[in-house]
């Protein structure tokens, strides 16, 4: 993947050029001219390497050129690294707050040496520029002699693998499909739908390649219940080239017209609408590999004059396409694989096809063996099965068990030519992705924060020059787009949320084959990057020898019971990523610790001794995530933290005390996302310590950090004797989020009343959990927040009458509605819209929910219609009488 690294290299180039111009810094001089050179050199090749790759695949010293390409551009990639850090470093040291070190480290030396010192860097890095290009120069002088063509759009369709599709089944030929055929023929059978507003409704087939969705499509299209339904029956193979013209007159010549005799697409259109109008279509779109909305909404329009009741059914890879062509979620049927034995069945069907009885039954035990390779993808058994055909003993059978599927030359020819054209719709960056999560066993549950980690670490995510964005967010997006590619599965998810929460996930055994197929045949696709993972207990000299890798850029010494981070650390001065998690004996981390500029991710959880962090933490510009949740004995945050506008994860922050941390740091870290935790402690009683607290909330600026999804705010404290509980609700009031929030957790909040905010209709919230918040008296209109889902509280002493206003439902007009029920007006007649979760616990003192069952029979009121989970546990005062919400939903 040469084009990856080769991109890379290019915006580095220009990114470091333009950085040194906006500093008003030359520290490296006399290659601008080799760094022109090199970038119309390297943007020359990119043109060409879809060719050279193409013909790498058959010709050994194509596929060697490349290979030392790839690897000449990383050390280029290398010698940038450098650059980048001589300028971070110059940058720092010309800094009003630059505090020389005091210890002597490798990587600083006296400041009556720095000019000196930059000169040399600047001629350091200057000759290794030159001795690099070098080397790219005689490899780019070869490519000519390959006769490399420049790549043009390839049309997929004309590859000899992609066979294009017709509606013609065997029936016979089809099993383990028979409920999925079922529902997909309900939803062709339903009338009206999501489309019903356009004339048309869309229903989607995704799942991987070789899943099956264009035969689930075909068993519905040849159903007589749709035949029935449906006065035209279209069927389109359309492919990756979405020739809007070409689909067009399909369905012309489908619906038994004559195609007109022009290419202009707005004639053909206006034909097709004419032959198409006021008719009951069911049209099939199999094979949509095109995310671009704009090819698709001209046929759309034109398609909206069918009869009502018409149908499109698509079958896709990629979820991006359903959604893109009208799709909604409940619409999209995603296709399962098949159980042991209906890849047997599959699978027998083709290789015993010739054998008799007797010999059937010789073979049935090691072929059922053999299906299970299969993991449920039809493809693969399909594929097995004509393997198998002319392999007519039990020695060649034990063989094709014992092999890996991915060395099987037929395997490769039927089954991973069908999968790559998946994997050659992605881009180089994703290509690398993908592949390198054949580094996992198999069935291993892979954690996708973890997962990105690594593809940074291996240089998949590029770099951050140029300031494109933080490499988590786009590990994230990468992730994303190979999920919905159906190239993963079995995903652990926040319930609610879709693929931006999602956890952890597995890969498909036949993916998993693939993805070793691509590594072992890729020759060097990785970066030789400086990586290194330590595990269980090691001696702190072995941890000083690390330290004197130089070129280090990620290092995991979590769960190493580590007891003390050397001074050397400050040794690594390419160092991005330090895991220092779970290493629940250590105290401290050296100030040398400051010095790593480059460090883009801190990770300290779990560290439960640890003390504090650095004072100098602030010399950290660079610093975007860091991890220092259950680490509470650190709870002293140093001021530099507030600096650090570059932070995007802060996972939680103690305010406890009058010199402890302070809310107010958080002011300028508008960037600040995910999850944030806060530990409040409330404990003096002196009024003007809680007036510094109250103020200090009011400075953390929370409603400007639009990026936060999660706030989990836990208070420390006690309400004394005639004490006042205003500062209480002084605090969380001044502690508004964006309205963006997603989550909220509130743990021992000692006020009487919710915060105003809360209730407010513009919120974004989704769940709410309140814990131990005893004094709270009554409950806030949540009724009226629009996407909330789920509301748990347990733990509330005070807590004895829950009222109408809760419900969010509001009314005005004659309060006697049994008298006179026209002159009440509803203002908002549905209570929690979303909601699908009701939790109160240990409520002991809840004696009443105000019954509105009059409201609700003369007005037109509707409660909690979503609601799935409704749990009231140990709320003794609370009788069957006095709860009547239960039965007041309509």
């Amino acid at each position: 993947m040469a084009d990856a690294i080769i991109s890379v290299v290019l915006n580095r180039l220009a990114a470091l050029m333009q950085e040194q111009i906006r500093s008003h810094v030359n520290l490296v001089r006399g290659v601008e001219k080799e760094v022109e050179s090199l970038s119309e050199e390297l943007n020359t090749v990119k043109n060409v390497l879809e060719d050279a790759e193409k013909k790498g695949c058959k010709d050994k010293s194509v596929k060697d050129w490349l290979t030392r390409l790839e690897n000449t551009s990383y050390e280029m990639d290398d010698v940038l690294d450098e650059w980048n850090y001589s300028i971070l470093k110059f940058q720092i040291e010309q800094s009003d707050d630059f505090v020389p070190p005091k210890k002597k480290v490798w990587s600083f030396i006296p400041t009556s040496c720095m000019c000196f010192k930059n000169v040399f860097i600047r001629h350091d890095i200057a000759l290794k520029i030159k001795e690099v290009k070098a080397r790219l120069d005689l490899i780019l002088a070869e490519k000519d002699r390959y006769g490399f063509v420049i790549s043009q759009p390839i049309d997929h369709s004309h590859e000899s693998w992609r066979v294009q599709s017709t509606s013609l089944v065997d029936l016979e030929e089809i099993c383990g499909r028979e409920l999925e055929t079922e529902n997909l023929v309900s939803k062709l059978l339903v009338e009206g739908g999501s489309g019903k507003e356009l004339g048309i409704h869309v229903v989607s087939v995704v799942g991987a390649g070789g899943l099956g969705k264009t035969t689930l499509a075909k068993l519905a299209y040849n159903d007589i219940r749709v035949k029935v339904c449906f006065g035209l029956k279209i069927w389109i193979c359309v492919s990756d080239t979405f020739d809007q013209v070409g689909i067009a007159n399909e369905i012309i010549e489908g619906t038994g017209g004559s195609k007109p005799k022009t290419d202009q697409l707005e004639m053909v259109l206006q034909c097709l609408k004419e032959t198409i109008s006021g008719k009951k279509f069911l049209l099939v779109l199999d094979d949509v590999w095109t995310e671009d909305d704009t090819k698709w909404e001209p046929l759309k329009n034109a398609l909206k004059c069918g009869g009502a009741g018409s149908k499109i059914l698509v079958t896709t890879r990629n979820e991006r396409v359903a959604i893109m062509m009208g799709t909604v979620k409940n619409e999209i049927h995603y296709l399962g694989y098949l159980s042991h034995e209906k890849c047997w069945l599959v699978l027998c069907r083709i290789a015993l096809s010739r054998k008799n009885k007797e010999e059937c039954e010789n073979f049935e035990n090691i072929g059922k063996e053999i299906a299970k390779k299969c993991k449920g993808l039809p493809l693969a058994a399909k594929t097995l099965g004509s393997l198998l055909r002319f392999k007519n003993t039990l020695e060649e059978w034990t063989n094709i068990l014992d092999s890996e599927v991915w060395e099987l030359e037929k395997v490769k020819l039927d089954l991973f030519s069908h999968l790559l054209l998946s994997y050659n719709e992605l881009s180089p960056a994703l290509k690398r992705c993908f592949s390198y999560c054949a580094v996992f066993p198999k069935d291993t549950k892979i954690n996708v924060e973890s997962l990105i980690t690594k593809w940074m670490a291996m240089g998949y995510l590029g770099s951050n020059e140029n300031n494109v964005g933080d490499w988590k967010l786009r590990g994230r997006e990468y992730f994303n787009k190979l999920a919905m590619c159906s190239l993963f599965q079995e995903f652990e998810k926040c319930p609610g949320h879709d693929y931006e929460h999602i956890k952890s996930f597995k890969m498909h055994d036949i993916i998993h084959d693939f993805a070793q197929f691509l590594r072992k045949n890729g020759g060097g696709l990785m970066k030789k990057i400086s990586c290194q993972r330590c595990s269980n207990e090691f001696p702190d000299e072995d941890l000083k020898s690390i330290c004197k890798l130089y070129s280090l850029q990620f290092l995991w010494v979590d769960h190493c019971e580590v007891l003390e981070i050397p001074h050397e650390i400050g040794n690594l001065i390419h160092l991005k990523h330090l895991d220092l998690s779970w290493n629940k004996l250590q105290k401290e981390l050296p100030e040398s610790l400051c010095g790593l500029i480059e460090l883009e991710s801190l990770n300290v959880y779990s560290c439960g001794y640890l003390i504090g962090l650095p004072k100098g933490i602030h010399r950290l510009k660079n610093l975007k995530h860091l991890y220092n949740d259950v680490t509470r004995s650190v709870r002293e945050i140093p001021q530099g933290l507030a600096q650090l506008t570059n932070l995007v994860t802060v996972s939680r922050l103690y305010c406890e005390g009058r010199d402890g941390s302070k809310l107010g740091w958080l002011k300028n870290l508008n960037r600040l996302s995910g999850s944030l935790k806060l530990r409040i402690e409330i404990s003096s009683g002196d009024p003007e310590e809680e007036a510094v607290v109250v103020e200090d909330a009011r400075e953390a600026e929370l409603r400007k950090k639009m990026h936060i999804q999660e706030l989990q705010i836990s208070f420390c404290g006690s309400i004394r004797e005639g004490r006042d509980q205003s500062v209480w609700m002084d605090i969380i009031n001044a502690l508004e989020p964006h309205p963006n929030l997603k989550n909220l957790c509130i743990w021992d909040y000692k006020g009487s009343r919710l915060p105003g905010w809360i209730e407010s209709p513009l919120n974004q919230l989704r769940s709410i959990f309140l814990d131990g918040c005893e004094y709270i008296s009554s409950l806030p209109a949540l009724g009226k927040l629009p996407c909330l889902e789920s509301f748990v509280m347990q733990s509330n002493c005070r807590l004895q009458f829950i009222g109408r206003e809760f419900l969010g439902i509001e009314t005005r007009g004659d309060q006697n509605v049994e008298a006179s029920s026209t002159e009440t007006v509803s203002i908002n007649t549905i209570g929690f819209p979303k909601l699908q979760e009701l939790a109160i616990c240990d409520c002991s003192e809840w004696k009443e929910w105000e019954d509105i069952t009059r409201e609700i029979f003369f007005v037109a009121i509707t409660l909690m219609p979503c609601l799935t989970k409704l749990a009231i546990r140990n709320c003794d005062g609370l009788t069957d009488r006095s709860c009547h919400i239960v039965s007041c939903g309509k």
